[in-house]
């Protein structure tokens, strides 16, 4: 049975860095769209709506049904998904994924592989991601992406994006990047 994906250190980068920014875009605009793809915890949800973003303009999306529910708990809008299948058809100002983003490890349980594995080389929930979110992104709109060192590297401009990388984070083991992408 899936459990809920708790933070660690991927989810603390993005949330630390999440609010600055989002502190700053919702003074320019107060009505901002937010949607996240793999909520887990809701950590990003909650990170949005302390940065001034109304909770009825945040969108939470899980492939998990133990997440959704705990996120609607919270009280933030939730749907299970997997990425974009079930969104109904609007633009959000912002998009954040904390994406599986592991290669494939056979010893790993069939039980949490969901929450941290990306495919065979790790990024290739991560390129469907990036595929689908253009149909979902405002024209001024930013997408923030976590990826590992330990997934196969991602060409963002070939999947028509623009990058800057905002943040970095070392572990004995890997190293996380915070991305922030647009088109």
């Amino acid at each position: 049975m899936q459990e809920i994906y708790q933070p660690a250190e991927d989810s603390y980068l993005m949330s630390y860095y999440l609010e600055k920014v989002l502190s700053i875009l919702t003074r320019k605009n107060p009505n901002l769209k937010f949607l996240e793809i793999g909520v887990g915890s809701g950590i990003q949800l909650e990170t949005a709506s302390k940065a001034g973003i109304r909770k009825e303009n945040i969108l939470g999306i899980d492939i998990n049904h133990k997440s959704v529910e705990h996120c609607i708990n919270l009280g933030f809008k939730c749907i299970q998904s997997d990425l974009f299948n079930k969104i109904p058809k609007q633009t959000f100002d912002i998009i954040v994924f904390n994406p599986p983003y592991l290669p494939r490890d056979k010893k790993e349980p069939k039980s949490s592989r969901t929450a941290t594995t990306g495919g065979k080389r790790g990024n290739e929930v991560t390129k469907e991601f990036l595929k689908q979110a253009k149909n979902y992104l405002e024209k001024d709109g930013g997408i923030f992406l976590i990826t590992s060192s330990l997934a196969e590297k991602i060409d963002f401009e070939s999947l028509g994006y623009k990058s800057k990388k905002i943040a970095e984070k070392k572990l004995f083991f890997e190293s996380l990047s915070l991305w922030e992408l647009k088109e």
